[in-house]
Parts: structure tokens; sequence; C-alpha cells
């Protein structure tokens, strides 16, 4: 299997991961069990949900020792495809065409990057003066998004999340890289960015938990998004990642970026589905005024914007 193969896969399995754990914090945060971190860390869900993150965030790490931040962020995307059916069968109904649509645009816009982001398996790492930097600049703009205290943040919070994320990403690339090609594990560089990426992969954890908290979909998608565009501006500029092909490798790109970011609109704005009424028991009075629908526990439902 080559390397360009081996990545792909790992990001799958890491997607179907992370997919898991963004629907049960997304259903943490509707039944309002993340309303602080004592809350959480009492509940056995929540940390079900983080030993989920924890195992994806390994698998995203293998497969940056295999891949370059320009192949590898963008399959983070599959995260939103695969939490569509996850979501749907939590909520007990079926997946809407609007979200098959969704699926199948995100699908063939990642297939399109998929050709000029293959390149070879990654050889530069950053120094500890480019870890801090980027530390620096990230954990500065993420104050900058969350300052504002606002109850309809989450997008905010949400796009908070991907920057840490994609921190993290190319952190962890330094870390595995450095340490896969018979460095030390032990140095002083690889075990203070070692420390960076776990400051970066829970702050980003926490801070989605925070913007799931008006619904799963458009969260998720800005996270998808914010992601690979950070990471790609740190490999481009930082570690000399390239894009193949030259000028029709970047319209390649483009035409699959625009392919995958109308699915991903397409996923967020999918109309919540009303859960079904219950059934009246036999004898019982009836009710003079049916309450309002509500969205399924685990429907992909929209934030709102602000």
């Amino acid at each position: 299997m080559s390397d360009t193969a081996l990545a792909v896969a790992l990001c799958l399995a890491s997607a179907v991961a992370y997919a898991a754990a963004a629907v049960a914090q997304e259903r943490l945060a509707r039944a309002g069990a993340a309303r602080s971190a004592g809350a959480l860390l009492g509940n056995g869900a929540w940390w079900w949900s983080a030993v989920l993150n924890a195992a994806a965030a390994l698998l995203h790490a293998a497969a940056l020792r295999y891949g370059p931040l320009t192949l590898v962020q963008p399959l983070g995307a599959l995260t939103l495809v695969a939490a569509v059916p996850l979501g749907a069968r939590g909520a007990g109904r079926r997946v809407a065409a609007t979200e098959w649509r969704g699926t199948l645009a995100t699908v063939t816009g990642l297939g399109l990057l998929l050709l000029p982001a293959s390149g070879p398996a990654p050889d530069d790492t950053l120094t500890l003066a480019e870890a801090l930097a980027v530390s620096g600049t990230t954990a500065a703009v993420i104050l900058l998004l969350t300052a504002v205290k606002d109850p309809r943040s989450g997008l905010r919070h949400a796009t908070a999340s991907g920057l840490a994320s994609a921190a993290a990403s190319a952190l962890t690339q330094t870390v595995a890289v450095a340490g896969g090609r018979g460095g030390s594990l032990f140095s002083f560089r690889v075990v203070a960015v070692a420390l960076l990426v776990v400051v970066f992969a829970v702050g980003g954890m926490l801070l989605s938990q925070r913007a799931y908290r008006g619904g799963l979909g458009a969260p998720l998608a800005v996270v998808n998004l914010a992601n690979p565009l950070a990471a790609a501006a740190i490999g481009m500029v930082l570690l000399g990642e390239r894009l193949q092909g030259g000028a029709a490798g970047a319209l390649l790109a483009a035409a699959g970026a625009l392919a995958a970011a109308r699915g991903v609109l397409l996923l967020t704005r999918t109309p919540p589905v009303p859960a079904p009424a219950p059934a009246p028991v036999p004898g019982s009075a009836p009710a003079f005024a049916a309450a309002p629908p509500t969205a399924p526990r685990g429907a992909l439902t929209p934030a709102h914007h602000h």
C-alpha cells in the first residue's frame, strides 16, 4: 500500500471516530450537560466521547506520518459526512434527500482535491521557534474569537475549535515525522511540541463542545472548513508543501474545494425533522393544544447565525 493510500485509509477511520464523538457531544450539549466543566467530568457519556476523540486523534496523527497536511486536513470534512447517517440513526429517522446530495457533493469535491494534494510522505518539520510562533498566533486568534460573551456564539467557538485542531495537526506532524525517521522522541523540541499538541487538542475538543449547544450541523461544518484552510496555510508557508500539477492542479483543487463547500452548505441547511407525536393513551383526556414540534436530539440542525 502506498503512503497516500495508507494516509487516506487512516483518515477515513479517524473521520468515523470523530463523527461518533461529535454526535455524542452534541447530544450532551443540547441536554444541558455541558454547562460546566464539573458537569462534564462527572458524566460517563462525555468520557466516552473523549475516548472516541482520543482514538480519532491517534488515527489522524498516524495519517499525518504518511501524508502531507494539504492532503490529510481536507479529508477531515468526511467527519461531517459520517455524522449525517450517525445522527439520523440516533434520531430514529431516515437521511433526508438534501443530506444525500450534500454528502455526494462533499465526497466528489474531496476526490478532486486528492489528486493535486497527493504528494510524497512529509519530511519537513517545524522548528521549535516555528512551533511556538504557530501556537502563539493560534492562541491569540482563539482568544479574540471567544472573548465576547454571546449566547449565540456557536460559530465563533466552532471556528476557534477548527483553528485549534489545525495547529494541533501541524504540531502532531512534527512529532510524528521527527520521531519516525530515527530522531529521538525525548528530545527537548519533540517533548515541547508534544505538550503543545495536547493543549490544542484538548482545547479544540472543549471549544467544539461549547459550539454544539446550538446544534451539530453548522458548527461541525465550520470546524471542518476552518481546520483544513488553516492547516494548508501552515503547510505551505512553513513546511514547503505544494499542490501537484502546477496551474492545472491548482484549478482542480479549486473546483474540488468549491464542490466540497457546496456539499457542506447543503448538509448544514437541511431542515430539522419534527419528532413524531406520541400516540394517545387509551382512556386519557385529549390535549387541548399540541406542543410545537422539536428537532430530534440527534438531528443535524443548523445553529443560528449572528
